[in-house]
């Protein structure tokens, strides 16, 4: 695997809509070639250069994902239309722990912090750390947006628990879904190789939230 990413193309984007609009396997046999050269390969070169900083720490591992839908989950549709890589622990199921992640889709790219659909234990120790050490998880929001110049959000209970402190009830109603991305939308910025360099500032800037949501993982 290379890290020589010189970036996604005109062409990348041209081959997400065609497999949203043509999801069968003689269209993606007839276009494979383009999925490898202008997607698959370009994801692997980009991962390994987002992963560099990632690879001396202890249990992070660089996940790049397939076209190919797993069969076992009887989608109807063979494959995806979307690619996408993620750095995170290894651990059996992603959902349910932090990672750190780029997608690319017809529209465009999303990447950024995700802590998507974490265990009910975990929010419940989440909820327990930030009362016991408040000045410690807020000083790390104001650091985040800050340095992202993103909001962290999260989807929401419909009944909030209660705390005692004003200050921590906006994010005693975090339910999952935790997240801090940035969307960029299909435009010339969003090819050639300077995607990288943003996505590794965000990503700098967004692991010490990785860090402190890792704490929690499932």
């Amino acid at each position: 695997m290379t890290d020589s990413f010189t970036g996604f193309t005109p062409e990348t984007i041209d081959f997400l809509w065609g497999i949203r609009m043509n999801n069968n396997r003689q269209w993606f046999q007839e276009h494979k070639r383009q999925y490898v050269d202008t997607l698959y390969e370009p994801m692997k070169a980009l991962g390994t250069r987002l992963f560099r900083p990632f690879q001396d720490k202890p249990g992070n591992i660089l996940k790049v994902s397939r076209i190919y839908r797993d069969a076992r989950l009887h989608h109807p549709l063979p494959y995806k239309e979307s690619l996408w890589l993620c750095i995170r622990k290894d651990v059996q199921w992603w959902a349910e722990n932090p990672c750190l992640f780029l997608e690319v889709n017809p529209e465009g790219v999303d990447y950024g912090f995700c802590f998507w659909h974490p265990r009910v234990s975990s929010m419940e120790d989440f909820r327990r750390e930030i009362s016991a050490r408040p000045e410690r998880f807020l000083g790390l929001m104001e650091a985040t947006g800050q340095a992202a110049g993103i909001p962290v959000t999260a989807d929401l209970y419909k009944r909030p628990k209660p705390t005692d402190n004003p200050a921590l009830a906006p994010y005693f109603g975090w339910k999952g879904n935790i997240s801090c991305i940035r969307e960029e939308p299909v435009s010339p910025e969003l090819f050639g190789p300077e995607l990288a360099e943003r996505a590794e500032s965000l990503f700098a800037a967004l692991t010490p939230l990785y860090d402190y949501f890792d704490q929690f993982r499932a």
